[in-house]
């Protein structure tokens, strides 16, 4: 028995599974206080909201392990959408075909990618520190996306647009099963390519990866870009949710994607951090916002518990480093 749980931490993480024991407090917990909790709808909705959150939270989590960060992943994601909104509108709005709508995605992919792209050049071959690059990137975008919209809406989109967004397949939401595959594939990317390899050297010390001859300055560039890539998947899942897109859509889940990077065990300096730690923690900002939600609690309020939330882990995050720095002084005597 203690064989497999030790097999189970190694393959899975301890913090994996410390997560996803809190995890289930919490859903005990709220079933006690409600008992809408466990139904059906609670969890449909659930599914139904997490999979944009998740999204913009993995093209966080590559540049945050490079030891960078992308502050302009709301804006990438709606520019993206407005991009896909303006092709469907050129082509008929309501009347727009799936071909249509196939270019719109690809122009979208295509503007999320150049705009992170140009963050990744700029970071890696002027030096410029990421948060400074990307917080002119968002700058850029969100005006010109105003200048765009003039601070309006856009919509008017085909039906079977509104039915990706709200739709399933075989009982699971659709955007639930993008959101899995991304996520995957980014584990994938992340653990066993060369790529994923240099991400996590790089956000050790960049220094001794140019050194060794990796190839700092091209996988910095594919890390924004592919996080631009990421951005606008998201970007079109907001406008098959929502029906409609705007610039300034989504603008109070940037520090929740860094919120939950960080409560996933992702180190803030970088080089350390996987993905489905973080998938955990996204289900628990989820858990935590409907459970309070269900309880009568404003939305506000569910906004500082993430944040209390988060100090209450860096703490007892130190507080299990200086104890086991203590246990282990103890063994040496």
């Amino acid at each position: 028995m203690n064989e497999a749980v030790a097999a189970l931490k190694r393959r899975v993480g301890p913090e994996t599974l410390a997560l996803a024991g809190f995890l289930a407090c919490l859903v005990v917990a709220f079933s006690a206080f409600s008992p809408r909790f466990l139904s059906v709808a609670n969890f449909n909705s659930m599914a139904f909201q997490l999979p944009v959150l998740g999204l913009l939270t993995l093209a966080m989590l590559a540049p945050i392990l490079s030891g960078g960060l992308n502050l302009a992943i709301i804006f990438t994601a709606n520019m993206s959408g407005l991009t896909l909104a303006w092709v469907l509108i050129q082509a008929g709005g309501t009347e727009a075909g799936v071909a249509a709508f196939f270019v719109g995605c690809v122009a979208a992919v295509a503007v999320g990618a150049t705009a992170g792209g140009l963050m990744g050049l700029v970071v890696a071959y002027t030096g410029a520190h990421p948060i400074l690059v990307s917080l002119a990137m968002m700058i850029f975008l969100r005006g010109l996306g105003e200048f765009l919209t003039r601070g309006g809406d856009i919509s008017g989109f085909p039906e079977f647009v509104g039915r990706i967004g709200h739709g399933s397949l075989l009982g699971i939401p659709v955007p639930l099963l993008v959101f899995g595959a991304v996520a995957f594939g980014w584990h994938v990317m992340l653990k066993y390519s060369r790529h994923g390899f240099s991400v996590y050297m790089i956000g050790s010390n960049i220094r001794a990866s140019e050194y060794s001859g990796l190839p700092t300055a091209r996988t910095l560039t594919l890390i924004y870009t592919l996080s631009g890539v990421l951005c606008a998947i998201a970007g079109i899942l907001m406008v098959s949710r929502f029906n409609s897109v705007r610039v300034g859509h989504g603008e109070a889940l940037l520090l929740v994607t860094v919120l939950a990077c960080f409560l996933g065990g992702v180190d803030p300096f970088g080089g350390f951090g996987r993905v489905a730690p973080v998938a955990v923690a996204l289900v628990i900002l989820q858990v935590l916002s409907s459970g309070l939600n269900l309880l009568g609690a404003n939305q506000h309020l569910s906004t500082a518990v993430w944040g209390l939330f988060l100090i209450l882990v860096m703490v007892l995050r130190h507080m299990l480093s200086r104890a086991r720095i203590f246990l282990k002084k103890r063994k040496e005597i």
